[in-house]
């Protein structure tokens, strides 16, 4: 297999070659691709050094797989050519994500509806990814009617720009902002732009996206989004609730027997999610969980998860992974 990787020194590809690495997926050429001040220098891949690509010299080696995060705009513009030649493309921007007729794929979700005539496969958005993990299971045995989350993102969700920033508030260095707002010791209720509805873009796809991986219009969804002052691991309060009742304990087993969640729910012993304990790790963790005591059949609980891994990276390479394994490519 010959695999492009388009943003390769970004954040988040940087992280897809760490996974491609750990997975010790086979690959003939890997074709790094970045933005022109790096086209020319070289990256580190399995021990041996790889010459960045520019996009045009790498859709003429005509790849047979891509990895995109460089942005909605590369992916407009670069998205469908590389599949009219024949390259399947998995997709971590937002371009696709709302497109009918693009798939929205969590492999442990959805992967089964993939078939060789997806060529352009879109990734969710992070927050959306560990949020799905948790409730698809539960909306399969119980069936969700409404849900309400609040997020809190770290700096990482918006890039190096805003690592950037808080890390140059910290050390007291005035620098240019990625946020309007001071980040270190603040909250700042805004992710991404404004609509002419109040909520943020960041919200809208936490709404949309879920109703499309559900397929499910008719669950109601509010969000609101917060940016929060640490390095990384995006944490969600979650309520939720159901059309049928539920037993907290049975709540609790299918959790903990679902693949890529790790349930930690032990409060007399301090046991629940943080976002230091998910950094550089796979999977998605579920804690607090306890019942709304305002509702019936409602449910209260906490997510977490590395944005850059199973929030962007880790769900990508599992995308590919999948296809693998099922002979699609």
């Amino acid at each position: 297999m010959n695999l492009a990787i388009v943003g390769v020194t970004g954040m988040v590809g940087r992280v897809i070659l760490n996974i491609l690495e750990e997975k010790n997926i086979f690959i003939k050429n890997l074709y790094p691709v970045a933005s022109k001040k790096s086209i020319g220098k070289k990256i580190f891949f399995k021990k041996k050094k790889i010459k960045i690509l520019s996009i045009e010299e790498t859709f003429s080696l005509k790849p047979d797989v891509a990895i995109f995060s460089a942005g909605a705009e590369i992916s407009k513009k670069w998205g469908m050519k590389f599949t009219r030649k024949g390259t399947i493309l998995i997709d971590n921007s937002s371009a696709w994500r709302m497109n009918k007729y693009k798939k929205l794929i969590v492999p442990e979700i959805n992967g089964k509806f993939l078939s060789k005539r997806d060529k352009l496969i879109a990734n969710p958005n992070c927050s959306t990814i560990q949020l799905v993990m948790v409730l698809y299971p539960l909306h399969l045995k119980y069936r969700i009617k409404n849900i309400t989350i609040s997020t809190y993102q770290s700096v990482t969700g918006s890039g190096k720009k805003g690592l950037d920033q808080l890390i140059n508030e910290e050390n007291r260095k005035k620098k240019q902002k990625k946020f309007y707002f001071k980040i270190h010791r603040n909250v700042i209720p805004h992710c991404d732009k404004f609509d002419s509805s109040g909520y943020s873009k960041e919200e809208l796809k936490l709404i949309n996206e879920t109703k499309k991986i559900f397929s499910n219009k008719r669950i109601g969804i509010t969000s609101t989004s917060i940016r929060v002052p640490i390095v990384g691991g995006h944490s969600e309060s979650i309520n939720l609730s159901f059309k049928n009742d539920f037993d907290i304990n049975e709540l609790r087993k299918i959790l903990s027997n679902t693949s890529g969640l790790i349930l930690m729910d032990n409060i007399k012993n301090k046991i629940y999610p943080m976002p230091i304990i998910c950094e550089e790790n796979n999977n998605v963790f579920v804690g607090r969980i306890r019942r709304d005591l305002s509702k019936k059949k409602s449910l209260n609980m906490w997510i977490v998860s590395d944005n850059l891994r199973k929030g962007s990276a880790t769900n990508a390479v599992q995308i590919l992974e999948y296809l693998i394994s099922n002979k699609l490519i």
